[in-house]
C-alpha cells in the first residue's frame, strides 16, 4: 500500500512539473504566431499598395514602365524589410 502511495506521489509531483515546463512553451508559441500575422498582414497591405503605386505611375506617364516596376519593388522590399524587423 506505501509503494502505491509513493508511485502516485512520483506520478503526479512530475505531471506538475510537465505542466510548468509546457506553460511557459505555449505563451511564447502564442507571442510568435501573432508576431507572423502581424509581419504577414504588413506584407499583404504592401503588395495592394505596390498594386497601386505601379498603376499609378503608369497612369501618370512620367516614368518608363522600369522606373514604375522598380518602384512597385521597392515598396514591397520596404513592407519585407519591415515584416522582418517584427519577427526577428
Amino acid at each position: 500500500m506505501n509503494r502505491k502511495a509513493s508511485f502516485q506521489a512520483v506520478v503526479s509531483n512530475l505531471a506538475i512539473a510537465t505542466a510548468l515546463l509546457i506553460a511557459p512553451l505555449t505563451s511564447y508559441a502564442t507571442e510568435q504566431g501573432e508576431q507572423r500575422r502581424e509581419a504577414r498582414d504588413i506584407k499583404q497591405d504592401a503588395r495592394q499598395k505596390a498594386r497601386e503605386t505601379k498603376a499609378e505611375c503608369k497612369a501618370g506617364d512620367e516614368k518608363s514602365r522600369a522606373e514604375c516596376r522598380q518602384d512597385k519593388r521597392e515598396t514591397k522590399q520596404d513592407a519585407r524589410k519591415e515584416g522582418q524587423d517584427i519577427k526577428y
